[in-house]
């Protein structure tokens, strides 16, 4: 599939179609918000805006969301229209929240053989919510901060058949690196999140391992696509194995500050 064409079913089938169990959404013509009582799930997943009231539709959105007293946030794509989408946010309060992800896709049929072979780590698979904590602990640990609202959301997903798979890797019983996958219905594309591996455990193919597991899962469940949001530390890895660039994707968090 050439560039533009995987572009098109990436918005329809991520951006537009999806729906996040527990999670309300609100699609118009030229916008998809979505709603969530708890912070970090309020949000617009995608916009294709004209000049003439690019301006009025992002008063429109802080007007809306404010109200909630709770953070929201703009996704944009680098390929999102108008061009001066960005600086129009920044215009009107929003601030990036962090370096943008480079969104990686991997054709199933384009896989390496890496990711095709037989998986020799120990690389278990979480299934209750109770074995989450070795999750929670390598996540906070390699990026910092709280992550118990991770074992929540996660845990809940876990509940839900077929819809989440979650795996840590192992080394001398010590857990090391972990990743989930998510299988949204009536989708080609599977998503892969975490892959996160501890700094003492880097370098030994642990990030491949848990890759491939889950590649090789969302092959044996006819998924198309696995598409995730790089850093720069994974995209090497990803290209090597057969993940292409997509786009880049930017979240945009409304600061509360306006233009007069």
């Amino acid at each position: 599939m050439d560039q533009q064409d995987l572009l098109a079913l990436y918005d329809a089938q991520l951006r537009i179609e999806i729906e996040y169990p527990g999670v309300r959404k609100e699609a118009f013509p030229q916008l998809v918000r979505f709603i969530k009582p708890a912070p970090g799930m309020n949000y617009v997943s995608y916009s294709r805006l004209d000049k003439a009231n690019l301006d009025a539709i992002i008063q429109e959105q802080i007007a809306y969301f404010s109200t909630m007293d709770q953070p929201f946030s703009w996704h944009v794509y680098e390929h999102d229209t108008p061009p001066d989408l960005k600086d129009r946010l920044l215009a009107h309060g929003f601030a990036p929240d962090d370096d943008p992800d480079a969104v990686m896709v991997l054709e199933a049929q384009e896989a390496s053989p890496a990711l095709l072979s037989p998986v020799a780590i120990d690389i278990r698979r979480i299934t209750q919510r109770d074995q989450l904590d070795d999750v929670v602990q390598i996540e906070a640990q390699v990026w910092g901060g709280d992550f118990g609202w991770l074992k929540q959301r996660l845990g809940d997903h876990l509940e839900i058949p077929d819809y989440l798979s979650v795996y840590v890797a192992y080394v001398d019983g010590q857990p090391a690196c972990s990743s989930w996958i998510y299988f949204h219905p009536h989708n080609q594309f599977a998503g892969l999140f975490g892959g996160a591996t501890l700094p003492a455990f880097r370098a030994r193919g642990l990030y491949t391992a848990v890759l491939a597991i889950r590649v090789q899962e969302a092959r044996r469940r006819g998924y198309r696509f696995s598409t995730t949001g790089a850093s720069p530390m994974s995209r090497p890895i990803l290209a090597r194995n057969g993940f292409r660039l997509l786009t880049y994707a930017y979240a945009y968090e409304w600061k509360g500050r306006s233009e007069q």
